[in-house]
């Protein structure tokens, strides 16, 4: 969804717990296409933002002003995304009509799918497939989102000095920085899990072409929450813990069985998601998220569904400096940065 009209814009990813910088420009041709010019990442107070809400507006102007100021980020226009309840996204099959016939029809068809009044929201579409004959059907991809919910977040992005010019949506993002990234990946069936604080995208992938897009409302702040009531810890040693770090007096083995518990929620979501799709068995999980490198998570998630993970590594096909960015920070910080490469790339894909 454009808001306004911009030259060039850095991807900057809102999230539950941190907000994201990614800016990224073309290259000559050769073995990559894309070059990593900035990035940055700076951490919110807890419930600054629940449920997609941003609850404390002013520590996230703060956040925003610190992440472009400590990086030296001098763009303003931004592409930015939402996710969670107040985001909808459908895929469905109608007459094959034409571009402006679909136009004059498109919110009629919406009211059936989307359950919020049509009024209240920000409707996009995009017509996937178009088949041909007198019964001929074509599938056409909605995307609603609640008008509050984007002004909302534009309210905040402009009062921190920058322009909103893309609202897209963390799952679209997503998708954009996988197929850059993995190319030789489009013609299998995938899973990409995104586990944020307090939402997981799951999106199934298959053959280059995005068919079924899910939001729960779960996250890595479910993990904390869980490390606090087993263990009797304060909020801050449960993130430390949660992160990989130590306690004195915990044992490992305890804690891991905690967040083996937490995960197996996870599991039951994309067993869900994938049973309802009713498509061929998964090649692979792709997972990523400020949660994704929850101790024992990939291998939970690679045992319970018989199928392989991999963590998502939205710089893989992207090229940068080793001067200015530290090749083992970039590994470690990877799978956070994919949905703000995602939006960054909205400015940079031809």
């Amino acid at each position: 969804m454009a808001l306004s009209k911009g030259k060039h814009l850095v991807g900057l990813d809102i999230g539950s717990s941190s907000v994201k910088v990614v800016e990224l420009k073309t290259t000559p041709k050769g073995l990559h296409q894309y070059h990593l010019v900035n990035l940055g990442m700076e951490r919110l107070v807890p419930e600054a933002i629940v449920d997609g809400a941003i609850m404390d507006s002013g520590a996230v102007i703060n956040a925003i002003h610190r992440v472009f100021d400590q990086n030296r980020v001098r763009v303003k226009s931004v592409a930015t995304s939402l996710s969670g309840s107040s985001v909808i996204i459908r895929k469905i099959s109608l007459p094959v009509m034409s571009d402006e016939e679909l136009a004059e029809s498109i919110h009629w068809e919406a009211e059936q799918y989307i359950p919020f009044a049509i009024e209240d929201v920000n409707l996009d579409y995009q017509v996937m497939e178009r088949g041909s004959g007198d019964q001929a059907t074509m599938d056409v991809i909605l995307a609603a989102v609640k008008k509050d919910r984007i002004n909302n977040y534009t309210s905040v992005i402009t009062h921190a000095g920058r322009i909103p010019v893309v609202m897209d949506i963390d799952a679209f993002a997503l998708q954009n920085a996988f197929e850059i990234n993995y190319p030789d990946e489009l013609d299998k069936v995938l899973a990409l899990i995104n586990v944020g604080a307090s939402v997981t995208n799951i999106t199934i992938f298959q053959q280059g072409t995005s068919v079924l897009w899910r939001d729960i409302s779960f996250g890595g702040n479910q993990y904390t929450e869980s490390i606090q009531k087993e263990l009797n810890l304060s909020y801050e040693q449960a993130e430390e813990l949660k992160k990989g770090g130590e306690v004195e007096g915990i044992p490992q083995e305890s804690l891991l069985s905690i967040l083996n518990s937490v995960s197996a929620n996870i599991v039951r979501e994309v067993q869900k998601t994938v049973d309802f799709f009713q498509a061929v068995s998964l090649d692979k999980l792709v997972i990523s998220g400020g949660s994704a490198k929850i101790k024992g998570l990939d291998q939970f998630l690679s045992e319970k569904l018989n199928t392989p993970v991999e963590m998502f590594n939205p710089f893989r096909n992207i090229s940068y400096s080793s001067r200015e960015f530290d090749p083992d920070y970039l590994n470690e910080v990877a799978p956070i940065f994919g949905v703000a490469v995602g939006l960054a790339l909205r400015e940079v894909v031809p």
